[in-house]
């Protein structure tokens, strides 16, 4: 089974990226989706946050507040490492377990902290997602609602453009239309399906 990261700076357009593949019928597996999973009320994940990080943490409804989380932690790498010590472990073995079960002739894996965490795994390929960094914030000041700074602070809390592009052995640039996109997308598929289909040794 061919395995293809999938990665990109925050607001880059992963989620667009890995709908199009999914549309081809390729198996997909999000691992924000998975984050959101493992750490649901009454999980022991989100116990232990509670536990390290206190219940101010929790929404009104017992779910983790990600903004207010997602601003303690990149205010201080110290409680980013505290918290990525309790979430990732299980985020792995969930992976590892949906990837067994999914099948395909490749697998998408969206992870979008591939390059931050070193390019952790056993992967074939990596494929960034790219975009210019003002079209990130321009893109993240929509979609979240925060101003300009704190977008900034968020992508300065990420690895740097180059040093995504610098691991990728593919990379579709996002900075045009959805059918430039999806045509890069079909693209890439083709290639994909034709590297699933060669022998290991080859």
């Amino acid at each position: 089974m061919r395995r293809i990261a999938l990665t990109g700076g925050i607001a880059s357009g992963k989620t667009a990226v890995a709908t199009a593949f999914a549309a081809l019928g390729v198996p997909v597996i999000d691992t924000d989706q998975i984050s959101r999973d493992v750490r649901a009320p009454g999980t022991s994940v989100l116990a232990k946050i509670v536990a390290e990080f206190g219940e101010e943490m929790l929404d009104a409804t017992g779910h983790l507040d990600t903004r207010r989380m997602r601003e303690r932690i990149f205010a201080d790498p110290l409680q980013r490492e505290k918290l990525n010590a309790i979430t990732h472990p299980a985020i792995r073995d969930e992976l590892a377990r949906r990837a067994t079960v999914a099948g395909g002739d490749y697998q998408i894996h969206a992870i979008p902290l591939f390059v931050e965490s070193g390019g952790k795994g056993n992967y074939d390929r990596v494929l960034v997602i790219d975009c210019p960094e003002d079209l990130q914030l321009k893109r993240l000041v929509q979609r979240d609602g925060v101003d300009t700074n704190q977008a900034r602070q968020t992508l300065a809390a990420q690895a740097t453009r180059q040093q995504r592009v610098a691991m990728a052995d593919d990379v579709i640039v996002n900075d045009g239309g959805l059918d430039a996109l999806h045509e890069q997308v079909r693209r890439l598929h083709r290639k994909y399906l034709e590297l699933a289909a060669r022998r290991p040794e080859q």
